[in-house]
């Protein structure tokens, strides 16, 4: 089978699945049809708002289905009309099995982890909050239970201990796209070898939520430094700062060093500030973190020393 003849329906929703969606119609592949989130409501003047992938489908000429929900009958017979040969998932929904089993050649995912490791919704960040050094991309073969199919590739990567989820993100959407294409080449001329998953052997990467990202200062540098990095640029992590008046205000802090240029004295509490200059430290349980860019509530995102002209930081507040 030629290429264009082998009809693909693709599922996703943010920036991460369009790089390989566009691979794949640059390579030539017959996209038969893209299915992602139905548009929503934002801002201030609740426009609806379209999902990146929508927007490129749109773009390129593709025909887009916006299901609410993934069993509904219309959406189930528009697939079986398309009669695809395979479907490829990319940071989407959850699928029924009366979907992902429809496609003669199966439907396969590409997730952001070196699975087993960080099955879930967020395995970026979640790699990045519990400090590894390494991280990567896998395609593997959708089944009943979440991110648990035989294994068809993977790659992977150096997470650098200053890397945060931007860089990472962008570096695994790059090679995402390089894997997917592969995955397809190989599914096409019926090269493909696949491998189970061990059982047992996983770590969860479960859904960000508020809670995740509020920074408690008694803890270790490093482990508030890769919470931030963790979460940078969004959600942020964030802290409530106390200045030399008393009054209180929420901070979001994107970016971090642990470093040796301060030591605070042993009894100092977590959470004291020392201002040197123009560079702000902050006391932990062990070792002290240089805070480089922060964004005060209903601030712009600045760098410390523009933060440092307009506020008289005293301490960050574990409450």
């Amino acid at each position: 089978m030629k290429k264009e003849d082998l009809k693909i329906v693709f599922f996703g929703t943010p920036e991460f699945a369009v790089t390989s969606l566009a691979r794949l119609v640059d390579e030539g592949y017959n996209i038969s049809a893209v299915v992602t989130m139905p548009d929503k409501e934002a801002g201030r003047g609740r426009k609806l708002m379209q999902s990146d992938v929508k927007k490129y489908a749109v773009e390129k000429g593709l025909r887009v289905l916006q299901p609410e929900k993934l069993k509904a009958p219309e959406f189930v017979d528009a697939l079986k009309e398309i009669n695809a040969d395979l479907f490829i998932v990319i940071a989407f929904r959850m699928l029924p099995e009366v979907v992902w089993t429809m496609p003669r050649l199966g439907t396969f995912n590409l997730h952001g982890s070196l699975l087993p490791k960080y099955r879930g919704a967020a395995p970026i960040n979640r790699a990045i909050m519990n400090g590894e050094k390494e991280t990567g991309v896998t395609t593997f073969f959708l089944k009943h239970e979440i991110d648990t199919g035989d294994i068809i590739g993977s790659r992977s990567i150096p997470i650098g201990e200053n890397d945060n989820v931007g860089v990472i993100y962008d570096r695994l959407m790059n090679i995402g796209a390089d894997m997917v294409i592969e995955t397809v080449e190989n599914i096409l001329t019926d090269t493909l070898t696949v491998q189970p998953q061990p059982e047992g052997e996983f770590t969860p990467a479960p859904k960000i939520f508020k809670e995740d990202c509020k920074i408690n200062w008694n803890c270790k540098a490093k482990d508030i430094h890769n919470l931030i990095r963790g979460l940078s640029p969004y959600p942020a992590a964030f802290t409530v700062l106390e200045d030399n008046n008393g009054k209180k205000m929420d901070i979001k802090i994107f970016e971090s060093l642990v470093t040796s240029d301060y030591r605070f004295n042993e009894s100092i509490a977590p959470g004291s500030i020392e201002i040197k200059g123009k560079r702000l430290f902050v006391a932990t349980t062990e070792g002290t973190l240089e805070v480089l860019s922060l964004q005060p509530s209903g601030k712009k995102r600045m760098d410390t020393s523009a933060f440092l002209l307009g506020y008289h930081p005293s301490k960050f507040i574990s409450e």
